[in-house]
């Protein structure tokens, strides 16, 4: 029991942080490294209870692995801009049948009602382009495509988005990896470089909850006042 503990703990920690475990992953998995980043990319994009999976951190990281021969970069960039595309497209399938009933459900470990209103008011403001813009938002990406199947947003133009999204975000964090990822600096900073993306993609996050925040405060003292 302690020896399946000990290993299903270990497991939970490669797939959090595949980012930073991708080395020992390539070295001791190989060719099974692309089905492992491809479970991760499409778990993360296509289901609503994986927001936590890694995403850019993970595509920039692979790329560097390209970079340095360990990967096939072609190979890398088919199989992760494939799992975007379908993962989003599951996320916005399932959203379709599932409809607002999901609004019903109560929180839970893996999922926040909040994560969900919070992407629905973005895409009020942004409408299908949404689809794009929430590839580079770590949480918002993941229910972006939920929301927009709720929405019943018309599939030829999801499958548009989808699929422009999905290469643009490849291009950037898998490409940027790749050619960005050797430099002296990076290589030596690598953790931290990861972790800086990592933030760097959350602060228009953060920046659309604090606006959220400030509108409900300033709603409350509105009504406190009349």
């Amino acid at each position: 029991m302690v020896t399946f503990t000990s290993f299903f703990l270990t497991f939970i920690d490669i797939l959090l942080h595949l980012d930073t475990h991708l080395q020992w992953v390539i070295q001791t998995y190989d060719v099974w490294t692309y089905a492992l980043l491809f479970l991760v990319i499409f778990c993360e994009t296509g289901l609503i209870i994986a927001p936590f999976l890694p995403g850019d951190s993970l595509l920039f990281a692979a790329g560097t692995f390209a970079a340095l021969g360990s990967l096939d970069l072609a190979l890398l960039f088919f199989v992760l801009f494939t799992a975007a595309v379908l993962g989003d497209f599951v996320n916005y399938s399932t959203g379709r049948y599932m409809g607002p009933r999901i609004f019903k459900k109560e929180d839970s470990f893996f999922f926040h009602k909040d994560y969900l209103l919070h992407t629905e008011q973005f895409y009020e403001s942004h409408g299908p382009k949404t689809i794009i813009l929430a590839r580079f938002m770590p949480v918002i990406r993941t229910f972006a495509p939920f929301v927009a199947g709720i929405g019943k947003m018309k599939r030829t133009l999801f499958v548009f988005y989808n699929v422009l999204g999905a290469l643009l975000w490849c291009v950037v964090f898998i490409l940027g990896g790749y050619y960005f990822g050797l430099l002296p600096f990076v290589q030596e900073h690598f953790t931290l470089v990861l972790l800086l993306i990592i933030f760097l993609s959350f602060l228009p996050l953060f920046k659309a909850l604090f606006s959220a925040w400030r509108s409900k405060r300033k709603e409350k003292i509105k009504n406190k006042n009349t």
